[in-house]
């Protein structure tokens, strides 16, 4: 079965950055479609960054492009997706997932994502 492990978040100050890393492990698809999600509290869960693997191309949310950069590494039995996050704003507070799907869609529709990260809390201070 396929799992996500997110690392790397934590506490900054506003200005500050930080790194995500996730760890994806017992796929049997390509996880072509691999994208950050957060969720802050009492809202939705939103499409931060997704990776595409297959031209590479990627995809921001608005309020992160020009700070956010997605990446993707492809090991033998592992695929490493990570945020780096810079300038980092109260606003980006939240509770950040690795997501990854194989098929094709809207890359900040949540349900179609089947394969998901525990989260990692990130906390960014004014």
């Amino acid at each position: 079965q396929v799992q996500l492990v997110e690392s790397g978040g934590g506490s900054v100050q506003a200005g500050g950055s930080l790194r995500l890393s996730c760890a994806a492990s017992g796929y049997t698809g390509r996880l072509d479609w691999m994208t950050w999600f957060r969720q802050a509290p009492g809202k939705e869960r939103e499409g931060v960054a997704c990776i595409y693997t297959g031209s590479p191309v990627t995809y921001y949310a608005d309020s992160a492009k020009g700070r956010f950069t997605i990446s993707r590494d492809n090991a033998e039995n592992t695929v490493y997706l990570y945020l780096q996050m810079n300038s980092l704003k109260p606003e980006d507070s939240g509770i950040y997932y690795c997501a990854a799907r194989d098929d094709t869609g809207t890359w900040a529709n949540a349900r179609a994502y089947p394969y998901w990260g525990q989260g990692t809390q990130v906390t960014v201070s004014s």
